[in-house]
C-alpha cells in the first residue's frame, strides 16, 4: 500500500508542470502602479472595436485582434509586433476578461520572436480593470 500511494504521489508531482500555467499575469493593481510611475512599457489591447470604444487603459494599443484565433486576427497584431520588436519595453495584453484571447495572443508574439520575458496577461483582463 505504501508503493502505491508513493508511486501517486510521484505521479502527481511529475503531472504539475502540465497543470501549471505557463503564463505570466500582472494584477490590475499592479499594472496601476507602473501607469502612476510611468513604467508601464506598452499595452497591446486585443479587445473588439466596439468594447474597446467602450473602455480602455489610456495608452492602450488598439488592434481589435480578439479572438486571435483566426489568420485574420493574427495579422491585426503585426503593427504591434513591430513596434514591440523595435523596443525592450515590458508588453501587457488586455484582453476582454484575460483568459483564452491573450493566452493565443501571449502565444502568437513569442511565435513571432517577442522575449517570453517581456510578456504579461493582465489579470482578469478589462473587465477588471477597476481604475
Amino acid at each position: 500500500m505504501k508503493k502505491l500511494i508513493a508511486l501517486l504521489i510521484a505521479t502527481l508531482m511529475l503531472s504539475v508542470p502540465v497543470w501549471a500555467s505557463s503564463y505570466q499575469y500582472i494584477s490590475a493593481a499592479d499594472l496601476k502602479d507602473k501607469i502612476d510611475n510611468n513604467a508601464q512599457g506598452l499595452l497591446l489591447d486585443i479587445q473588439v472595436e466596439g468594447e474597446f470604444d467602450e473602455h480602455h487603459i489610456p495608452g492602450a494599443v488598439a488592434t481589435f485582434a480578439y479572438p486571435v484565433k483566426s489568420d485574420t486576427d493574427k495579422e491585426k497584431l503585426q503593427t504591434f509586433i513591430v513596434q514591440a520588436k523595435e523596443k525592450s519595453a515590458p508588453i501587457t495584453i488586455v484582453c476582454p476578461r484575460g483568459g483564452g484571447g491573450a493566452k493565443r495572443a501571449y502565444d502568437y508574439l513569442k511565435e513571432q520572436g517577442v522575449a517570453e520575458s517581456r510578456l504579461k496577461i493582465l489579470e482578469g483582463g478589462q473587465a477588471k480593470w477597476p481604475y
